[in-house]
């Protein structure tokens, strides 16, 4: 009986370390699939950035170019200048959403956190893309709620947050399109909801739509535009204030609501 025993135990630890073997060697397959597919999409994303980044280049030189000629009437000139603006600026965002991420993977970003007004943000961050939105003859309302309970957080940050979902917004917006601003009580929170009347967003998309690199195609272009950045950078600060992003859309073709929530100040009674 003692050997028959010693040998039932034997066996029972060789099931046990096969499991384990079995176990290591799935979860060894899984991380090698996570890690090709994490180098597939860097070098996606590496030739997705140097296109991005070449074309308003590209747009910049070419009115210099065109300039230095001497050549061009006074209306093709303010033109030029014009050209020169939008794309230096959207050259600068995409550097800083880049600046951002390394910051975000590292862990550097600091936030200065003080009681704010949601509203006064967001109203900045509004005023800030609404010729944006006119350029595209896009409708932009915003309605401030009439609260006055603050939030705890870093203005600065959270106008990048506002403006960044209303960019998006807008971009996914066909010409004479709607898109509405609210800031809202919601018990203990403060809330905005950013409201498209857009491409919406496919159900197969909808839960990684916060993920970095990831973009749909631009409702006017029909093609994968910006550097997939902007709604990874929303997730996060938004976060880092103990706040939540969320985004629901009917689907495709039915527009797209984008709602950040933030807790109150510690200070503040619910609204």
């Amino acid at each position: 009986m003692p050997m028959a025993l010693e040998q039932d135990r034997l066996l029972s630890r060789m099931r046990d370390a096969n499991e384990h073997l079995v176990v290591a060697v799935v979860r060894a397959q899984t991380l090698s699939d996570e890690a090709a597919a994490a180098c597939h999409h860097k070098d996606e994303f590496l030739a997705m950035a140097s296109h991005e980044i070449r074309t308003p280049v590209s747009a910049v030189l070419g009115w210099v170019r065109l300039l230095e000629t001497g050549a061009l009437s006074r209306l093709d000139t303010e033109r030029a200048i014009a050209a020169i603006g939008r794309n230096a600026a959207a050259l600068a965002h995409m550097i800083d959403d880049l600046l951002d991420t390394s910051r975000m993977l590292s862990g550097a970003i600091r936030l200065a956190l003080l009681p704010i007004d949601l509203a006064t943000v967001a109203h900045d961050a509004v005023e800030t893309v609404r010729p944006l939105a006119a350029a595209r003859h896009i409708q932009l309302t915003f309605d401030d709620g009439h609260g006055a309970c603050p939030v705890r957080g870093d203005a600065e940050r959270l106008q990048q947050v506002i403006w960044n979902l209303l960019a998006n917004a807008i971009k996914f917006t066909p010409e004479g399109g709607r898109v509405e601003v609210f800031v809202e009580s919601d018990h203990d929170r403060r809330q905005v909801r950013v409201v498209d009347t857009g491409q919406g967003i496919d159900p197969d998309l909808l839960p990684y739509v916060f993920d970095r690199f990831r973009q749909g195609a631009d409702a006017t272009t029909g093609r994968h535009t910006g550097l997939g950045l902007g709604l990874g950078i929303v997730r996060y600060l938004v976060e880092l204030h103990g706040g939540t992003a969320q985004a629901a859309s009917p689907g495709v073709g039915r527009g797209s609501t984008f709602t950040v929530r933030l807790p109150l100040a510690p200070a503040s009674t619910p609204c």
